[in-house]
């Protein structure tokens, strides 16, 4: 990037293993973390709303303590730079290798990292922003009755 490009916003992203966006952007709702959160074939991607300060982390923290005995990768893109680490159960693990995770991942998630899509326009995206706790606790519900059904 030479000087007189602008520089990317800064962008933090969320890889999970939850199969449906619904249950994630609910169970970011239920923890106050604004995402928009889309599908994809590896699990639903959430798109962090609030970046500024530790805003990615904390919602790396939530989302993994909520998603109790599944990892959560968190990739950040700050001042030009991806930087990449595993959370779970509320606490970050390893940093990882944001190019090899995106060289694993699908597109679309380079893509909404770097800010050339917005997640709000992909097809079955779903926000947390907005979302009740009535709604959330009623949508995790389902969820889980449908996986115990499966």
């Amino acid at each position: 990037m030479s000087a007189d490009e602008p520089a990317l916003p800064p962008t933090a992203v969320l890889l999970t293993q939850v199969a449906h966006p619904e249950a994630l952007a609910a169970a970011c709702a239920l923890g106050k973390v604004a995402v928009d959160v889309v599908p994809s074939d590896i699990g639903a991607i959430a798109v962090c709303r609030d970046t500024a300060g530790d805003a990615p982390e904390r919602a790396a923290a939530t989302v993994s303590k909520a998603l109790a005995n599944t990892m959560v990768v968190l990739l950040v893109l700050r001042d030009g730079r991806m930087a990449g680490s595993r959370w779970s159960g509320g606490s970050r693990g390893d940093d990882v290798s944001a190019v090899l995770m995106l060289d694993g991942a699908p597109a679309l998630v380079e893509q909404l990292l770097l800010g050339q899509v917005a997640a709000a326009d992909q097809p079955g995206a779903v926000s947390s922003a907005g979302m009740s706790r009535w709604r959330a606790v009623r949508t995790l519900t389902a969820a889980a009755r449908a996986r115990r059904q499966a």
